[in-house]
């Protein structure tokens, strides 16, 4: 589930030994599933651990995650990187902002998947979103634009360019083209 370096984990007993004993780290996602959710990594003492808490043990120490956090940390990545610049921990969580979806998930589940961790962070940029309104049984992917791509002149691009391509390529055999549903009206809240 959580990938932990082995720089990671020296450094992680380096700091722990300074602490009560029973002290391990908690790694948790604040505001999952959301455009705002942001990773962390603390101290848990040894009655902070819920119940419902996941406990994943690494050499002198656990990793504790709790319940809601759990999904949005599959597949993260902790390491502590040296360079010119000093030390580092970084933690690389891909899908904290998006649950990640099941090998045995639909289709259209698992295109707004790649939507919503990919496509849609690079569109919030312009404040702008794309979501799957439907899968036509001819692989179609039928897409509703809102906010700034509401109106925008570059959606054709977006569309054709980006985003098909893309979906295309990533679902090669199971999707045959994207089509835009948009009632796209210009206004305020066009980007261009």
């Amino acid at each position: 589930m959580i990938t932990i370096s082995e720089q990671a984990q020296s450094h992680f007993r380096k700091l722990l030994e300074k602490q009560a004993a029973g002290t391990h780290i908690r790694v948790f996602v604040v505001n999952p599933g959301t455009v705002s959710a942001e990773c962390g990594v603390s101290y848990c003492p040894a009655d902070a651990v819920e119940s419902t808490d996941l406990e994943l043990p690494f050499e002198g120490f656990m990793a504790i995650v709790d319940a809601e956090s759990k999904p949005f940390l599959v597949d993260a990545e902790i390491d502590f990187v040296t360079d010119q610049m000093g030390s580092q921990l970084t933690l690389k969580a891909p899908n904290a902002k998006v649950r990640k979806v099941n090998d045995d998930a639909s289709l259209k589940e698992k295109v707004q998947y790649v939507i919503d961790a990919e496509i849609n962070p690079q569109l919030a940029n312009h404040g702008g979103r794309v979501s799957v309104v439907e899968l036509t049984d001819d692989g179609v992917a039928v897409l509703q634009f809102g906010g700034g791509c509401n109106g925008c002149s570059q959606v054709d691009l977006t569309l054709k360019e980006g985003i098909e391509k893309e979906l295309l390529q990533r679902f090669a055999g199971e999707l045959t083209a994207v089509r835009d549903v948009t009632d796209h009206q210009r206004g305020e809240h066009s980007y261009y």
